[in-house]
């Protein structure tokens, strides 16, 4: 009997270690996750003597065996997940998010497998809490509108549809916590609590201090009483509320029990302290406050013992393991208090979280605690990885940085920084030092190992340090700040010992720094120094001819004319010509010449929801090969890979969900098998194995040559627009050899690179002049550096190439037309945004490219005669006050989307007064 006890057991827990989730990324596996959201509460799937914890990261359960150092990753939520349970006998979990498209997700805890899920629940905003019945028949779920609405879902539900639901009084306030009990029959009624009320069975009820003439305090959690007759409430002023429920009779017949009366019948005095954590355990009440003391009541609410420690913080919660029965030497533990004859028997141990991110293991037969994790407090944007060994450090808004060796994942070595939070940390060449920038401007050069200062820090920066980064040689460190400016920090020889000095700094940049960037100089190897801003200004420093407070800029250059350049990188070298990357926020990549900074090629990158935010060359392994290269990126919320050289090809890019509520920052290992991304508020780190073939497979599978090109036409090969762009092709092989000629025709592939801006115009694509020396330049100069020839003709498979990396990757719409007259508009009388006639005829004379009044004119009548419905449209016709609308309809003879319009209508609609029937 025992050994068959203790083998279910070990096949359950071995399920818990090594469960795998259903759904994982075909090109990252996510392999380990650091931190934990700790205002949820951590469960202890605890079997014997094992400890499995479950809590939750970011969109991520993590299923946690601590002894095993082993976790098992529970993935399917695409946003921040905002409430979890777990059932009595831990076997089910359920968890429910916030965000675009919510859901619901219940799992088997032994397999990770998702057994149930439930979309659009509560589609408004999500849900805010969520608890499963005793007898775990019933999910009730509560939503996170502004009307919440409560649902009780039936666990062998087959559709997204309640069995019951019930919609909130917005007057009872915003509820704080849920607790679901098991009714007469076997529906799952909730019980829930508001600052100052309690709902249920579509009961409120209000106690305020006149009720009882004593300070009650806000409502912070209720439970049923194991008693069935009542249920407590533990307030924030160290009391417990008694509330007794006078259940009516009911036929066994009848389908759903009649509405439970329920009354406060006297306020206990506990303790002092707010009272943050209220479970029923067995036949015991418990109890959790803001100083960390877990305290144990009997059904009377007589206090039977105290479990506290000075180094536990206020508790998020208390979670208990299953029986420590027919387990060897785990003998149950009584406690005894004679003068009241009340006895207690602990044959349970338990898992403590705190509200400062730190949990607790306390054996229950020799009142111990011990510290299991103690994670970050505050927001993680700051990660770094050794350049030759598997280490990462990480550090927060609270001052923690931790050194993680995450081969092993085993935590290292920590510092706690009281003075400011750490916002960015980066290593050096060797790996012998660690540099750290903060939020309150300070720098500090750190042993790698130790994370002893090896210096004083420097207090330069008038803002929170957001980039830093050494040279290659490790002589040089740059940071750059949230004031625009760039400093540089020099190593120097002082008394026969190497130390650091500020060298200079410069506020080089009048809109946010995007990124700084150390290199070398081709010619003499010297470091060299770039930062790039969002002004779209790359400035460039000379180190060597820089002095003590004066650094100098040898070269600033405007890289883009409308797009706004988001981050950059080295290209490596896969030509004789060498380049540096940048991505900008209209989806395009580019490369530059790193000496003329003259943009060689521009490309479509990854459009994954958000533009890339930074950029990485992922270093290659042993294993690979050595002519392929791949560049890692993070956006708003996903990580992916995008395979070298880039060409424009969706097929060769893929990206991954990582932090629902934003990326803050990511690091590559020193191997290029690993990627860490950092949550920033969601307090993660998360580490994802990279798998190259996967990619490589997808690639393939996209097609080769210009068959991925043809699909992002639109109609694709046999469309319309295909057969429209081979009719302009060939019609200006005609204009080319004269449309009058006699002579015999000579067809060709190819059209002189001159003819370039006005096929593009005839597909609908109109480039700026800016534009149109780009895509020359890029056509004309693209063997040069190889030949030494320019290029003076194009085929017509590198034309749509050159069209699809050119064009606007999501396109003109009404919204980014209607944001321009915002800016260069006024208000008029009816609220409008508006142009004056005269205002908009200037700027398009004065800003910009500039338009000459003979090609105002032009394209003024072209306008007027040539659009749809204007054909005895004038000059002078054109309307004083000019509106988005007007613009693009009347001027432009664009149309304007049906869900456009009816967008505009009901806008209108709303701003119409509507005054009192008469």
């Amino acid at each position: 009997m025992c050994s068959s006890l203790s083998g279910y057991r070990e096949k359950h827990t071995r399920h818990k270690g090594s469960a795998r989730p259903g759904a994982v990324s075909s090109l990252q596996d996510l392999s380990w996750v650091f931190g934990y959201n700790s205002s949820l509460a951590v469960h202890s799937l605890m079997d014997g003597e094992h400890r499995v914890l479950l809590y939750v990261s970011s969109h991520t359960v993590v299923i946690h065996d601590i002894l095993q150092n082993r976790q098992s990753h529970l993935q399917g939520h695409t946003n921040v997940i905002s409430c979890v349970c777990v059932s009595e006998d831990k076997r089910w979990v359920a968890t429910a998010d916030q965000g675009p498209d919510p859901m619901i997700i219940v799992w088997d805890s032994y397999s990770g497998v998702p057994v149930r899920t439930i979309f659009q629940s509560h589609p408004e905003d999500g849900l805010c809490a969520i608890a499963i019945s005793h007898d775990a028949k019933y999910l009730v779920t509560i939503s996170a509108a502004a009307v919440q609405k409560v649902c009780v879902w039936r666990w062998t539900w087959l559709t997204g549809e309640p069995m019951c639901s019930t919609e909130l009084d917005p007057e009872f306030g915003y509820q704080v916590s849920d607790h679901a009990k098991g009714g007469r029959a076997g529906l799952g009624s909730p019980i829930l609590t508001w600052q100052s009320q309690l709902w249920y069975e579509s009961t409120a009820c209000l106690l305020s201090p006149q009720t009882f003439k004593c300070v009650v305090g806000q409502f912070s959690q209720s439970v049923f009483h194991f008693n069935n007759t009542q249920a407590l409430t533990g307030t924030s002023a160290g009391k417990l509320v008694v509330w007794d429920m006078h259940e009516p009779r009911t036929l066994p017949e009848e389908r759903l029990p009649k509405p439970h009366g329920v009354t406060a019948t006297r306020v206990v005095t506990m303790q002092e302290e707010s009272l943050t954590v209220l479970q029923v355990s067995d036949s015991y009440i418990v109890t959790g406050d803001v100083n960390g003391q877990v305290k144990f009541y009997d059904g009377q609410l007589r206090l039977l013992t105290i479990y506290s420690h000075d180094k536990v913080g206020p508790i998020q919660s208390i979670s208990f393991s299953t029986i420590l029965r027919d387990v060897p030497g785990a003998l149950p533990t009584s406690y005894s208090d004679s003068s009241n004859s009340v006895s207690l028997t602990l044959n349970r141990n338990f898992i403590l979280s705190t509200s400062d991110a730190t949990m607790f293991h306390v054996a229950t037969d020799s009142t111990n605690f011990g510290r299991i994790m103690t994670e970050a407090k505050k927001a993680v944007n700051a990660i770094a990885c050794h350049p030759q060994e598997p280490l990462v450090a990480v550090g927060s808004h609270c001052g923690l940085l931790k050194v993680w060796d995450y081969k092993q994942t085993q935590y290292l070595v920590s510092r706690i920084f009281t003075e400011a939070g750490i916002q960015c940390l980066s290593y050096d060449a060797e790996g012998h030092l660690l540099a750290a920038g903060f939020t309150d401007g300070s720098v500090y050069i750190l042993d790698a190992i130790s994370l002893q200062s090896i210096c004083e820090g420097f207090q330069c920066s008038q803002g929170p340090v957001t980039h830093i980064g050494f040279s290659h040689d490790s002589q040089y460190l740059a940071t750059a700040d949230e004031t625009y400016s760039v400093t540089v920090y020099k190593r120097v020889l002082q008394n026969k010992s190497r130390c650091w000095e500020h060298l200079a700094g410069l506020v080089s940049h009048y809109k946010p720094i995007r990124g700084i960037l150390f290199g070398v100089h081709p010619d003499s190897h010297e470091p060299r120094l770039l930062s790039l801003g969002e002004d779209r200004q790359l400035v460039e420093y000379d180190l060597n001819s820089s002095i003590k407070d004066h650094l100098v800029v040898t070269h600033r250059d405007r890289l883009e004319q409308a797009a706004v350049p988001l981050c950059f990188t080295w290209y490596p070298q896969l030509s004789t010509e060498s380049f540096f990357l940048t991505a900008n926020n209209c989806y395009k990549m580019k490369l530059y010449n790193s000496i003329t900074k003259v943009c060689r090629k521009t490309l479509l990158g990854p459009t994954y929801g958000s533009p890339l935010e930074k950029i990485q060359i992922l270093p290659r392994t042993s294993s690979a090969d050595p002519r392929q290269h791949y560049l890692v990126y993070i956006t708003k919320d996903k990580v992916g890979l995008q395979m070298l050289p880039v060409d424009g090809n969706p097929h060769k890019s893929s990206a991954f969900i990582c932090h629902p509520d934003g990326a803050a920052d990511f690091a590559v290992s020193h191997d290029g098998r690993y990627v860490f991304t950092a949550g920033g508020r969601e307090r993660t780190v998360m580490k994802w194995k990279v798998n190259l073939h996967a990619l490589d497979a997808a690639a393939f599978l996209g097609g080769e040559e210009l068959i991925p090109f043809y699909n992002l036409l639109d109609g694709g090969r046999e469309g319309k627009f295909f057969r429209d762009m081979e009719d302009y092709f060939y019609y200006v092989q005609l204009c080319s050899q004269g449309i009058k000629t006699l002579e015999t025709r000579q067809v060709s592939t190819h059209i002189p690179l001159e003819e370039i801006p006005s096929v593009m115009r005839a597909i609908g694509f109109y480039p700026s002049e800016e534009e149109i020396e780009e895509m020359i330049n890029e056509v004309k100069f693209s063997k040069y550096a190889d030949t030494g020839e320019e290029v003076t003709k194009i085929n017509l498979d590198d034309f749509i190439k050159l069209y699809i990396n050119h064009r606007p990757a999501l396109g003109l719409s009404m919204k980014t037309i209607q944001r321009a007259f915002e800016v260069l508009g006024y208000d008029n009388k009816e609220g409008d945004k508006v142009i004056d006639r005269g205002d908009f005829l200037s700027l398009l004379q004065c800003r910009g490219e500039l338009f000459s009044i003979l090609t105002l004119l032009l394209c003024v009548l072209c306008c007027c005669y040539c659009s749809p419905g204007a054909a005895a449209l004038t000059e002078e016709d054109i309307p004083a006050e000019i509106t988005a609308e007007i613009f693009v309809a009347d001027i432009l003879g664009l149309p304007i989307a049906e869900p456009e319009k009816k967008e505009q209508k009901e806008k209108e609609e709303s701003l119409t007064y509507k005054g009192p029937e008469s």
